[in-house]
């Protein structure tokens, strides 16, 4: 299945001959580029309070969005995973929000006070 221009990482890619070709130059937005945005947002995944926020916006239940969460998992590959503060956290949230399942129950505030306490947890064991 292909990919849109529009869902596709904005990478330098190596072309068949192992040159290196450019990517056009990259559109602003509001002086950041989508790598940057795209960035910003994957990492408030990591925050359990905003994905209960998405919940209850209905943002879950939109196909759109659900597939806008796919092409994000591209933050699993290490060249992009480099980039993230929190990359255990980002990740895990990432993940979990491939299932329908999890993207109901984050509706409870027990299951948010749960993945709050996980997250604090690890960041107090990382350091």
């Amino acid at each position: 299945m292909a990919q849109s221009a529009a869902t596709q990482p904005i990478v330098d890619a190596p072309s068949s001959t192992g040159t290196v070709h450019s990517s056009p130059p990259e559109q602003s937005y509001g002086g950041f580029t989508r790598f940057e945005l795209e960035l910003e947002f994957v990492q408030a995944l990591a925050n359990p309070y905003y994905l209960n926020h998405l919940a209850s916006q209905k943002l879950l239940q939109d196909p759109a969005f659900i597939a806008y969460l796919k092409y994000l998992r591209y933050f699993q590959q290490p060249e992009y995973t480099k980039y993230l503060f929190y990359p255990g956290p980002t990740l895990n949230a990432l993940e979990l929000l491939q299932q329908e399942r999890f993207r109901q129950a984050i509706l409870s505030p027990d299951i948010v006070a749960h993945l709050a306490e996980q997250t604090l947890l690890s960041s107090i064991k990382a350091k």
